[in-house]
């Protein structure tokens, strides 16, 4: 109980930080837009509302970029330390290495702006380069808000010089918020991993794990079919450690493909209810992954939709294995049009989503949902 308690009161603290550097930015974003328009000559014909307009989306221009470079860096650095180009995703919009070569995919994760995957180089001696490759974000972002600093000098009280400075803060706030350890809403940030490997090893060999995972999904490769051993934690193994306690959680899911479903539950469960570090974005996942699990043995879900649980499956909506959770849903409810309309929304996510051995496992499951409910519904009487 006080670990959980001490878990929420550093996602507490984490909030609060982040919500401090929002406000501080924020403020000094408008102090420059501000600053600009009273040395402007936009007074007449509605020019300074349009310089106003123009600099707010600067603002957010600027934001995407430093993501564009946090996640630049990730990938600079990641080819440095040896490993290979997987994904680089900006908000929805992701860039993946396939054997056609580079195609355009959509997928969005709860709580990141951006993410670059990579393909790790095979382990030595239990360990690989990590360092860098997580750091890398923080390190470019540091590197573009000093170029653009030096450049906002060169055109004092202009647009530009408003927009550089801006950009210059964002850099140096996502670098605080990604070198600082703690966790940014639903998961870890770069810094806590860092520390998080440099604790424990076997945290190396997690990270390992879940970028292969990623490259063999990626290639089509189902959990099911991968090596077992990839998901086998010590006894010993420590899940207040994010990552290790993160690779369980890929193990509850190589269960669910498996069809082992009374074991994948009984992980969901212990993972859910244990003292652990599990990123909320996971927890989210695993609720979902009980609540079809009761629905496919007939039991009542209920329990498991609490508010917040309904708030994620709502921001997750298109993500696989939320449809596959609401079309079980509905068909508890009766509602076999919904059913088909989210079986028909998945076939829609499958053209654009980037691994398509998740979408060959949600298919199967929720084909099992509807012959289970094939055979409640009673047979047509004979005319």
């Amino acid at each position: 109980m006080k670990k959980k308690q001490n878990e929420r009161k550093k996602n507490g603290a984490s909030g609060v930080l982040m919500i401090l550097f929002s406000i501080l930015v924020g403020a000094f974003c408008g102090i420059q837009i501000t600053s600009f328009l009273d040395h402007a000559q936009f007074r007449s014909g509605g020019g300074e509302i349009l310089a106003f307009l123009v600099l707010i989306l600067g603002m957010y221009l600027m934001m995407y970029l430093q993501i564009i470079v946090h996640e630049g860096g990730h990938l600079i650095f990641g080819l440095l330390s040896g490993y290979s180009f997987a994904s680089f995703r900006v908000g929805s919009l992701m860039l993946m290495k396939t054997e056609k070569g580079i195609c355009l995919k959509r997928f969005r994760l709860l709580g990141t702006g951006g993410q670059c995957l990579m393909v790790p180089p095979a382990l030595k001696n239990g360990t690989m380069p990590v360092t860098l490759y997580n750091f890398g974000g923080v390190i470019l972002n540091l590197a573009a808000s000093l170029v653009l600093g030096l450049l906002s000098m060169l055109w004092p009280g202009s647009a530009a010089a408003a927009l550089l400075r801006i950009g210059t803060v964002i850099g140096v706030m996502f670098a605080l918020l990604n070198g600082v350890p703690f966790r940014m809403g639903a998961v870890n940030n770069d810094g806590s991993n860092v520390c998080a490997m440099r604790k424990d090893p076997e945290a190396v060999r997690a990270l390992w794990m879940q970028l292969t995972v990623n490259e063999q999904s990626r290639r089509g490769v189902r959990l099911r079919d991968m090596p077992e051993a990839w998901f086998c934690l010590p006894q010993d193994a420590d899940m207040n450690n994010s990552l290790i306690c993160s690779s369980a959680v890929f193990a509850e899911n190589r269960l669910l493909d498996q069809r082992r479903f009374a074991d994948a539950d009984a992980a969901a469960q212990a993972l859910l209810d244990g003292n652990n570090a599990l990123p909320g974005v996971y927890r989210g996942m695993l609720l979902c992954d009980r609540i079809f699990l009761a629905v496919l043995r007939g039991a009542d879900p209920s329990a498991f939709l609490t508010r917040d649980q309904e708030r994620f499956m709502k921001r997750m909506k298109d993500f696989p294995s939320v449809v596959r959770t609401q079309a079980a849903l509905a068909l508890r409810a009766g509602d076999l049009q919904r059913a088909e309309a989210l079986c028909a929304r998945l076939e829609a996510l499958a053209a654009s989503y980037p691994n398509p051995s998740d979408i060959e496992s949600e298919r199967e499951l929720i084909r099992m949902l509807f012959a289970q409910e094939a055979e409640r519904r009673p047979a047509p009487s004979a005319v």
